[in-house]
């Protein structure tokens, strides 16, 4: 299996209103490093996985949708719980929306998104796919 990686940050605001998060559960805000891992099981005509430039495209699309944002009032989140690990899920389903529309993409085995709060603490979701099928998973609810 071969695979890319690209990186970017974001900065967004939330609240995680559940007695669980603590002190979390009021407006804060929060800097992430987005990695999107693109994973193939044999490389292109090229010999690449997919070209920098189109991955880094997609992922900042996805990502000005949420930077400098507050997730309480983003209608993409209405109703759900903004989580690291369900922002994972949320990026993951919309760059592969983009890859739809990409010849490489639509020929990847897979994608992960590891969202970094800071050095020591991560979380990431797995979106795995088959060639020419594969569907965006359906954001989960509260």
């Amino acid at each position: 299996m071969f695979s890319l990686t690209v990186r970017r940050h974001f900065m967004i605001a939330h609240s995680l209103p559940r007695e669980a998060f603590g002190p979390a559960q009021g407006l804060h805000g929060a800097t992430f490093v987005a990695e999107v891992t693109f994973r193939r099981r044999a490389l292109n005509d090229d010999a690449i996985v997919l070209d920098i430039g189109a991955a880094g495209g997609m992922i900042e699309e996805v990502l000005a949708g949420l930077n400098y944002r507050n997730l309480d009032d983003h209608p993409d989140f209405a109703g759900k719980l903004s989580t690291t690990e369900a922002l994972a899920q949320y990026i993951a389903g919309a760059v592969a929306e983009r890859l739809r529309e990409d010849k490489d993409g639509r020929e990847l085995a897979g994608l992960d998104v590891t969202l970094r709060e800071n050095p020591d603490a991560w979380a990431s979701y797995a979106l795995e796919f088959g060639a020419l099928k594969f569907q965006a998973p359906e954001f989960e609810r509260r």
